[in-house]
This record gives C-alpha cells, structure tokens and sequence, in this order.
C-alpha cells in the first residue's frame, strides 16, 4: 500500500525571524463553507477559538455535508441517525464529547456543554440526550426522508454490507437476528470494500482552529458509519482518535474507517510526533505508518498542524484526500488536495 504524502508550509521569513500564519482554520474534507463560517467568526469582536470551532463543526451539521455529517444521514440497521462529536482545549488538554446522542440535531454544541459546564469528558447515548435537553436543546427526530429511503433500500437488499461477523445465518446473505457461531474465527474481517468508505462514507468532519495568539482547540462532529450496529461508536468523539490539540506542539484530526482509527490514536500519535521533533509531514506519515502495519487495506486521512501553523496532511486507501484551510490574512478559506 503506497502512503502519498503532502506538507504544505505556511511559515514568513521576516527578518531573520519565524512568523506563523496565524490564525488558521483546517478541516478535513472540502467542507469549505464550515471552514469558512469558523474564519468569520474567528475575526469577529469578543468571540474565540472554541467560537470558531463550535460554529464551524455545528455549519456541517446543519448542512449535512455529504449526508456524513448532522442529522438525516447513515442511518443504523435500525434506521436511526445518531451523532458522534468532540471538542479539545488545547491550554488545559479538556475535552468534552457526546457519543451516540440521539435525538438532538446540535452534538458539537451539546459537546461544548459538557466542556463547559460538567467534570466529566464524554457523555453517551439517551443519557447524553436527557443533558442536552437539561442544557435546553429540543428532542426531535434526527430522521429524513432521504435517511428512511436509504435504511429501506439497504432492508430491501438483504441488509447488505452489514458489520457481522461470527454470527449465525450468515449475514452476507441475512438481515438475522444473529446469534454467535461456534465456529468462530479470530481472523474473519468485515469486507469493508463493500462499504466504498470514501467522499460519501468517510464519518467525520475533523476541524483545528488556532488563534492569533496560539490557542488551540481541535473538534470533530459525525452521523457515523452507514448501517452501522446501534450503539455503534467510532473514532470522532474518542479523544486522540478522531482529534487531539496540544498548545505546546500542535494539533490533528482524522477522517476515514473509524472503528479501525480509535484502535491507533493516530491524531495523539501524529501530535506525540510532534512532540518528538518530526515536521508535521512526518508526524502524519508516521501516524498513517503505524495503521498501514496491520491494516493495508485501510482508508483514512490526517491533517497535522504545529503551533506555527505549518500543515501537513496524509491519506491513504482513496483517490485524493481534500481539505478546506483558511489562514493568515486570508479573506476565506480554499480547498487543498492530496492525491492518495
């Protein structure tokens, strides 16, 4: 499997002295109106990174970007949408996340309030949904007709591809209800071929918004993977998986086969990287290195930025790997490409 890799470095010599280009925004993928929803808000009076980062995640959402983001999309084999998001100071290493919420269209918001106003990092499933209504968020259906028509045609299709494995009947050619095999095979995988993880099935928005003055916050908001068993949780709310921010160094965040990601960190490992001295197109390679060692056949992409606001980014296991990224005196944010 070939890594192809791209850094792209943003650093002004004036003077003899290194001068960042920041404030910078970055997301993955060409979700360019939340990198620019989170620019504008970054450069207006009173408002802050954390700001920025909220506003830009809660854009995708409410526009569904590539029906992988918000409500309205990758319904579960029950058919219900539910959402994954996380937020992480990178001054003081809080975090706040929601795992699973359902029934409530606002999760990076709801992770802002779990930041904010509670001691705790990560809040799950209808328990989370009771705090966001405490928190005075409006319970309503995450359902659309598009998420209905999908979760039907996927019923209608035998309930193909499907996440089972070591299960009786056999689920290549059954909706179940599954039971356990006794013949279970340690090594029997889910083709993920079949899932066409990419442009429309890559489950997140990950996001990093530094200010001027090198605060860092990094965030990650999804619906998850399509058909995915209920209670599903994959990498995006999962602190160094789908995001990781680090005032000293830098931050990450990753995009792709999510249950495969939260098992590596590669966003923690990518910032340790950092940590140890390598640039940010190292830190990514190494990152997506560690994955590809087990996993050849893995689809997934990272975007490194260091304190100085130099990126580098990674991919591997697609065609090209976009991102939006806004920096500098930039009036608005434009989309890079990396070809994979």
């Amino acid at each position: 499997m070939t890594v192809i890799l791209v850094a792209l470095t943003l650093t002004i010599l004036s003077q003899g002295v290194i001068s960042s280009n920041l404030p910078i925004v970055i997301n993955t993928w060409a979700f360019i109106d939340a990198a620019n929803e989170a620019w504008k808000v970054l450069h207006q009076p009173h408002k802050t990174a954390l700001d920025a980062l909220v506003e830009g995640c809660s854009t995708c959402e409410r526009l569904q970007c590539d029906g992988t983001v918000g409500y309205g999309g990758s319904p579960d084999e029950h058919g219900e949408t539910t959402l994954d998001a996380m937020i992480m100071d990178g001054a003081n290493m809080n975090i706040g996340a929601v795992a699973a919420l359902r029934h409530i269209k606002h999760a990076a918001r709801v992770a802002r309030h779990v930041l904010e106003n509670t001691q705790h990092t990560l809040l799950v499933g209808d328990q989370a949904t009771q705090f966001a209504q405490t928190m005075g968020f409006k319970k309503e259906s995450l359902s659309t007709p598009a998420s209905k028509e999908i979760w039907q045609k996927w019923w209608h299709d035998g309930c193909q591809p499907n996440f089972w494995i070591n299960v009786n009947p056999d689920p290549k050619s059954s909706c179940g209800p599954y039971k356990p095999s006794p013949n279970y095979n340690p090594l029997s995988e889910i083709d993920k071929e079949k899932f066409e993880f990419g442009s429309k099935n890559h489950d997140t928005i990950g996001m990093i918004v530094i200010d001027s003055s090198g605060h860092i916050y990094a965030g990650t908001s999804t619906n998850g993977a399509n058909h995915k068993i209920p209670g599903r949780v994959g990498d995006s709310p999962i602190p160094g998986a789908g995001a990781y921010a680090d005032n000293e160094f830098g931050a990450a965040a990753a995009t792709g086969d999510g249950d495969i990601m939260m098992r590596f960190l590669p966003s923690f490992v990518a910032v340790e990287n950092l940590r140890a001295g390598q640039d940010t197109t190292t830190a990514a390679q190494n990152a997506i290195k560690r994955i590809l060692k087990h996993h050849e056949k893995f689809m997934g992409g990272l975007i490194v930025v260091n304190r100085l606001g130099e990126i580098g980014a990674a991919c591997t296991g697609i065609d090209k790997f976009p991102y939006s990224v806004a920096f500098g005196n930039q009036t608005k944010a434009k989309i890079e490409y990396i070809d994979c």
